[in-house]
């Protein structure tokens, strides 16, 4: 016979209130964040239709962090969407949960991580491409970012199974960094870009901007996949679960602003 709830080792609490936050905003914006707001945003919609856009879908967003808020209330326990479909459907809803989310977390997980090689590139040209090379669909990888990759997969791994106290601190250090930085660099590029002005015109020309909204809705819900990774980490949480939809709005509204 299988141990009881009320048996089995429990997870020790250490996500606060501002460490769940950071975990959010930084499991929802990656690089192609950046990428994706130059290249599909902009192009399709315009500035203003972007924003429209994203409006409407942080808004959806919203409708599903309450969801996760009414699950968690009534099943605080590490798993997030896997352990709400296993207590009210059954294992084999459970089973099929955890796979769709891994294989979803799986493709951006790769995506993230070979971000760091495109920095490297951008900061220190190609002083830092060492090793054999090879290309792939036109693009030439080199023995260096590989490794450089593997060892950023490895000593996250390390940091994050040794000390979760550290894991916290580092996170809500570095989404602050992010978002204080961000806003600086949006304040000087509008002022010195000459204000208002920059966002003429406000959509793409010659297309419908109702349309280009909706556009840009429809995929903008991509933009906070990852929001909702702090479900899996209820037990470990040092607050109490009914804090969690405040935590998820906070933190869908600064994704949604930076």
């Amino acid at each position: 016979m299988g141990e009881s709830k009320e048996n089995q080792p429990k997870l020790k609490p250490y996500l606060s209130p501002a460490g769940a936050w950071a975990f959010s905003i930084g499991t929802s914006i990656g690089w192609g964040s950046f990428v994706i707001t130059g290249n599909t945003y902009l192009v399709k919609a315009g500035p203003l239709g972007s924003v429209f856009g994203l409006l409407i879908g942080a808004a959806v967003m919203m409708i599903i962090a309450y969801n996760y808020h009414f699950m968690t209330i009534r099943c605080p326990e590490a798993g997030g969407a896997y352990s709400f479909c296993k207590t009210a459907f059954g294992f084999d809803y459970g089973f099929l949960t955890a796979w769709f989310l891994g294989l979803t977390y799986i493709s951006v997980f790769w995506a993230n991580i070979t971000s760091l090689p495109l920095f490297s590139r951008y900061f220190f040209g190609d002083r830092l491409q060492i090793g054999f090379r090879y290309t792939v669909f036109g693009y030439q990888i080199s023995l260096s970012e590989i490794l450089l990759c593997i060892i950023a997969i490895l000593l996250t791994g390390f940091i994050c199974s040794h000390s979760r106290k550290i894991v916290s601190i580092i996170m809500i250090l570095l989404a602050v960094d992010f978002t204080v930085t961000i806003i600086v660099c949006f304040v000087v590029s509008f002022v010195k870009a000459g204000g208002a002005s920059t966002i003429n015109p406000g959509y793409v020309p010659e297309r419908s901007e109702v349309a280009q909204i909706i556009r840009i809705a429809c995929i903008s819900l991509w933009a906070f996949i990852g929001f909702e990774n702090i479900s899996n980490s209820a037990e470990e949480f040092k607050f109490k679960t009914n804090k969690l939809f405040k935590i998820l709005i906070v933190s869908i509204v600064f994704t949604t602003l930076l």
